[in-house]
């Protein structure tokens, strides 16, 4: 239990487990807040109706927590890390993040940029809610879940102390492990929501997938609801998370662990906690045809170019001068901290509507 629950600072005991207490002060951050105005495939100021980075958080944890007591695992500590799990994301998706990778390299960084990496930094240091430590001072259990996500994390920027520390040589607990899982089961029922709703995809381009048709025939057949009643992508959505969610729970046997299980599952075994092979078949069949008809669809690709765009200008220019950069970033900088360190937290920690603000304020 000591690695589970161990912070990098004392804390005193209050009427909270540990893991809970993790959630609460993730869910009360500036950064976590933060995420109701960042894209998760749709831009923010497409329309209030889309999901953003925190309404896919919360579906997450909401999967994450329902997967965990079914499974007999750690339920607080799985919310805790889905909560958590998408606070470094960069503005404008994954594409904005790609884009301060490549530039960070372009600019001779050679660690480039990483979300998971950016997420730890977000609850180790940049969050400052505290007199005496920087970060939140989660508990060491949530802290190697938000890092490693489902797989071992070896990557060589990691400092000695962390890799002594998380070991990155071992797969997380089962309960990141499970937010992984309830990651991909979030974003790909709601973004066919969503590009339904925005009328870039329907129906009938999914109609290759096995796992969309089977949804699809219940509704139609136990629900008795039709196609054109305004409420059957709604019922297919719940359907399609629940098809999801019974095939890891029927193929995974009940672990009943009361302590999270960390550095058990070394980077030689598979992972321990999955969908059927049948049901990952036909997961890598719908994201093919999302790919083809959603991801890669032209109105989202210019959207997404604008927001590359953004991010390239921005970086660019606090590079070229420091001024630009809030008062006690260019402090940071003028401390020894790397100034391609520097500038990528900026603009991580931005929102679309404040990256787009400050785009057009700087004469692009």
């Amino acid at each position: 239990m000591d690695f589970v629950t161990q912070r990098f600072y004392p804390v005193n005991p209050d009427f909270r487990n540990p893991f809970g207490r993790d959630r609460d002060r993730i869910i009360h951050s500036s950064y976590f807040r933060r995420l109701e105005y960042k894209t998760q495939v749709f831009l923010n100021h497409s329309g209030d109706y889309f999901r953003t980075r925190l309404t896919h958080s919360l579906e997450v944890s909401q999967i994450a927590r329902t997967l965990a007591t079914n499974l007999g695992l750690n339920a607080d500590l799985a919310e805790a890390i889905a909560l958590a799990h998408d606070l470094g994301h960069t503005p404008f998706g994954h594409a904005g993040g790609d884009e301060l990778d490549k530039v960070m390299r372009k600019y001779g960084y050679s660690n480039g940029f990483e979300h998971n990496f950016q997420s730890f930094r977000v609850v180790t240091k940049l969050e400052k809610r505290y007199k005496d430590f920087e970060g939140l001072n989660l508990t060491f259990a949530t802290l190697e879940g938000i890092l490693k996500h489902s797989y071992p994390y070896e990557k060589p920027f990691l400092s000695a102390n962390l890799k002594t520390t998380f070991k990155p040589e071992f797969h997380p607990s089962l309960e990141a492990i499970l937010v992984d899982l309830s990651d991909e089961i979030a974003y790909l029922s709601h973004d066919i929501d969503d590009g339904i709703k925005y009328g870039l995809i329907n129906f009938d381009l999914l109609r290759d997938s096995e796992l969309v048709n089977t949804a699809m025939i219940y509704v139609e057949e136990v629900e008795k609801i039709n196609r054109e009643d305004s409420i059957f992508k709604h019922r297919f959505t719940s359907r399609l998370i629940s098809t999801l969610v019974y095939d890891i729970l029927e193929n995974n046997a009940v672990f009943n662990q009361e302590i999270p299980q960390c550095f058990k599952y070394s980077a030689n075994e598979p992972l321990p906690l999955t969908h059927t092979k049948k049901m990952e078949k036909e997961i890598k069949t719908l994201k093919k045809i999302l790919f083809k008809h959603l991801y890669y669809h032209e109105e989202i690709a210019r959207k997404m170019f604008m927001g590359k765009r953004c991010v390239r200008k921005l970086y660019e220019c606090f590079n070229d001068e420091i001024r630009l950069l809030p008062k006690d970033l260019q402090e940071r900088i003028q401390r020894g901290e790397k100034i391609h360190r520097v500038c990528a937290d900026y603009i991580a920690s931005m929102t679309d509507r404040y990256a787009i603000a400050l785009y057009k304020e700087l004469g692009f």
